[in-house]
């Protein structure tokens, strides 16, 4: 299996990239073609306040505990919120598909996604609805819950879409990778399509790594462009079997033995150390990888090789292994949240605003 987070960070061109290089070239190719096909087409508006959430790149910026943290404010707020996700990996066989209502979850992981069932779960009162055709999704969203403010998760590519405010989230540590599109690089769109934002969010920018040189060749190539500064800040540590948390401060100096199944496990690695854990053995998988027994098996043989208090993962990875894995009282997971590390305020402001002219 290629090393995916290293190939979209290597700079130097090599005999390995070449065919790479070639593939770049034809997806390039293929976006700009959609690219001025969507210009020609006529958008569709939804009857209310749309908000894209989305990124430049794969994975790894923090789209879903953004749109957890955007969808909080607006119900606080008073609106009627919904989330509208394409459901990646998601096997339901509907046109739209309501994983929760605002109160009860419909389906499980497997058929909604990992990232639309975290976010039911951890959304109270906010329907959440997967659909290639996020129209039609909104459309429902509207008639059965009264929704009145959409977010649109992972939706900076769903061009077909009209929205009122349309965010972008890039990490802090390296806003485009090698700067080459896929699968050279990490890059979906040509950097330039930056335009189309509204706002751009650095985040994990409070997360240790040099965040100067990042902003400012953003500032230097998106002129007029309003900048923000987020993380994803540690909230909690569950055990989900001991029905019980603690702050994240409680894995100080404990004999932590962890993995990760998300766009760049080397974070959460990074994140555990940060918070003083005795990491102990750290295991990476790809990105939404469905874990199995044996993989289960071997993890939990780890930690008991190495002497480990706990065995602990992401959230995300939690989702997935909810249903799978034994009741084993040492399992945790860490909770995070998205925070603004400057101009909460503001950013609350821009929404604001746009919401006066909707």
């Amino acid at each position: 299996m290629p090393d995916w987070s290293y190939i979209h960070t290597e700079r130097r061109f090599h005999y390995g990239t070449a065919p790479l290089a070639v593939m770049s070239f034809l997806y390039g190719l293929g976006v700009r073609l959609r690219l001025a096909a969507m210009r020609k087409r006529r958008k569709k508006e939804l009857p209310g306040f749309t908000i894209s959430i989305g990124n430049l790149t794969t994975g790894g910026t923090g789209k879903t505990p953004a749109t957890m943290m955007i969808a909080g404010w607006a119900q606080a707020e008073g609106y009627n919120v919904a989330v509208l996700s394409r459901g990646y990996r998601s096997t339901y066989n509907k046109r739209v598909f309501v994983v929760s209502d605002g109160h009860d979850i419909k389906v499980g992981p497997d058929q909604a996604g990992d990232e639309p069932f975290l976010m039911a779960r951890r959304l109270n009162g906010v329907p959440v609805l997967v659909s290639k055709d996020r129209y039609l999704a909104g459309l429902i969203a509207n008639e059965r819950f009264g929704t009145d403010f959409f977010i649109l998760d992972d939706g900076f590519q769903h061009l077909i879409l009209k929205r009122d405010l349309d965010i972008v989230l890039m990490d802090a540590s390296s806003p485009f990778g090698n700067g080459h599109l896929l699968p050279w690089g990490p890059l979906r769109e040509p950097v330039k399509q930056l335009q189309r934002a509204d706002a751009i969010v650095l985040s994990r920018y409070g997360s240790g790594h040099s965040n100067y040189n990042a902003e400012k060749d953003l500032k230097e190539r998106l002129e007029r462009k309003v900048l923000f500064r987020a993380d994803h800040c540690p909230e909690k540590v569950v055990f989900p079997f001991k029905e019980s948390s603690y702050g994240p401060d409680y894995i100080k100096r404990k004999r932590i033995a962890a993995f990760a199944g998300i766009a760049r496990p080397e974070v959460f690695r990074e994140t555990l150390i940060g918070l003083g854990a005795d990491l102990v053995s750290f295991t990476g998988f790809k990105d939404h990888h469905v874990f199995s027994v044996d993989d289960i098996r071997r993890l939990i043989a780890e930690k008991e090789k190495r002497g480990a208090e706990y065995l602990m993962s992401t959230e995300k990875d939690w989702v997935r292994l909810e249903g799978l894995m034994p009741e084993y009282p040492d399992m945790a997971f860490l909770e995070i949240q998205f925070t603004f590390v400057s101009g909460r305020q503001e950013f609350f402001d821009m929404v604001r605003e746009r919401l006066k002219k909707d």
